[in-house]
C-alpha cells in the first residue's frame, strides 16, 4: 500500500468507480474497504461526517471526500505520473466545467429514468439524451474528452457507462441509436485496463437496480 492509502467505498458506485480509476491511472496501490451503506461503518461516519457518504479516500489518515475532488487531487499529489487534468489554465478550467455538468445532469436524470414511469419517464430520457449530445458535441471526434489522451472528464464520466444498460432495460430505449459516437468512446474507454478493472458489470449493476425497485416499491 503507498503511503498510506485506504478507499472506503461501495461496488456500485460510479462516484467510487471514478477515484478507483484515478488510482489505477496512476498505479497506487491502495486498501479498498465495502462499506454496507445500511450500516455504515465508524470510519465513515468519522471520516465524513459531514456528507457521511460514499466514496473516502483516505490518504496518511487524513480523508477526502467527493469523487471529483479526490480524482484532482491524486492528480495533484501523485503529479510524477502522466496527467489527469491537462496543463493548459483554460483547458483545466474547460475540463472541470464538463465533469461539473456530469455531476449535476447525468445522475439524477440517470435516477429518475428507473425511479418513474409513463410522462415523468418519458420527459428523464429526453433531457438526459440532449444531456450525452451535448457531451458527444464536446467530445467530437476525438478519441477522448482531452483530446488523445485519457483525462478528467472520461474518469467523470465513463463510470456512468456501467450503468447505461439498466437505463435502457428500464426506459425501454438505446442509448446507442441516439449517441453512437459517445458508445464509440466508452468502448475505447473500456480497453484500458484501469477502467475495465474498476467498472461494475452492467448486468450486475441492472440487477442491482431492480433490487431497488423492490426496496422503494418501485412497479
Amino acid at each position: 500500500m503507498e503511503r498510506g492509502v485506504v478507499l472506503l467505498d461501495f461496488w456500485p458506485s460510479m462516484f467510487g468507480m471514478r477515484t478507483r480509476i484515478a488510482l489505477a491511472e496512476k498505479e497506487i496501490k491502495y486498501e479498498y474497504r465495502e462499506e454496507d451503506l445500511r450500516n455504515k461503518s465508524d470510519l465513515l461516519l468519522q471520516m465524513n461526517p459531514v456528507h457521511k457518504k460514499i466514496p473516502v479516500l483516505i490518504h496518511n489518515g487524513k480523508p477526502v471526500c467527493e469523487s471529483l475532488n479526490q480524482v484532482q487531487y491524486i492528480d495533484e499529489v501523485w503529479n510524477d505520473r502522466a496527467p489527469l487534468l491537462p496543463a493548459n489554465t483554460y483547458k483545466r478550467a474547460n475540463a472541470r466545467f464538463w465533469a461539473d455538468f456530469v455531476d449535476k445532469k447525468i445522475y439524477d436524470l440517470g435516477s429518475k429514468i428507473w425511479r418513474t414511469k409513463g410522462e415523468e419517464q418519458e420527459a428523464a430520457k429526453k433531457e438526459f439524451i440532449d444531456c450525452l449530445k451535448l457531451l458527444e458535441g464536446e467530445l467530437g471526434d476525438n478519441h477522448y474528452f482531452g483530446g488523445k489522451d485519457f483525462g478528467y472528464v472520461d474518469v467523470a464520466l465513463v463510470p456512468f457507462y456501467c450503468w447505461f444498460y439498466a437505463y435502457e432495460q428500464c426506459g425501454n430505449f438505446s442509448i446507442e441509436a441516439e449517441c453512437p459516437k459517445l458508445i464509440a468512446w466508452a468502448k475505447r474507454c473500456m480497453q484500458k485496463e484501469s477502467v475495465a478493472k474498476s467498472l461494475a458489470d452492467q448486468e450486475k449493476i441492472y440487477e442491482f437496480v431492480l433490487h431497488l425497485k423492490k426496496v422503494f416499491g418501485i412497479e
